[in-house]
């Protein structure tokens, strides 16, 4: 290692080495990261749908609001939730106030549920979707990656069909990466062989 470089500390994902501090602890410690956690994938599963049309560093300064108002992601309570509840949300600027995300986020906690009654877990139920191993790509340039992939098309349709809403192709993409079940960190990045 030479002096540059350990002046600039390791190389990331370009995203990650232009972002603020808290995308950079998130790149470093959490994304890509292969994720059997159901509690952690429902959250994933919510931020991502909150994130649309937004950008990823908007919804991470406001996660610590999203684990309050959404019960610390805990599926049976917040598929629970009724209208008192969407309106406490509406009002709640420590999240996005966006009546349509906020109600999937409800519709998509009881449709959870239901993916675990019949699964047994959540995290059984998306790993299936790989044979329950990472899908570790080789990109060497950020502009290779991919918006949306057959996989995450195929994810996109079978949640479509089981009644969750805000999945479109490429967030389920970017869910897909969040929770390792995809690993995109360009090879040049000090993470790609760590996860």
């Amino acid at each position: 290692m030479n002096s540059d470089t350990a002046e600039r500390g390791p190389q990331r994902c370009g995203w990650a080495a232009h972002g603020d501090a808290l995308e950079r602890a998130y790149h470093d410690s959490e994304w890509g990261v292969p994720v059997h956690d159901d509690r952690v994938l429902l959250e994933f599963l919510i931020l991502e749908g909150a994130q649309a049309g937004l950008s990823w560093r908007t919804i991470l300064h406001k996660r610590e609001g999203y684990r309050r108002a959404f019960a610390g992601f805990d599926a049976a309570r917040i598929a629970a939730f009724g209208e008192a509840d969407i309106e406490r949300l509406v009002r709640d600027a420590g999240i996005v106030r966006h009546r349509g995300k906020i109600t999937a986020a409800i519709g998509n906690a009881r449709a959870f549920l239901q993916v675990q009654a019949e699964c047994g877990r959540f995290a059984d139920y998306l790993w299936a979707f790989t044979g329950g191993q990472p899908v570790v790509n080789h990109w060497r340039d950020t502009h290779q990656v991919p918006a949306v992939t057959p996989l995450a098309e195929r994810l996109r349709r079978d949640l479509r069909r089981r009644g969750f809403r805000f999945v479109g192709p490429t967030i389920c993409y970017a869910y897909l990466q969040a929770v390792g079940v995809v690993n995109d960190h360009l090879v040049g990045c000090f993470r790609h062989r760590q996860v």
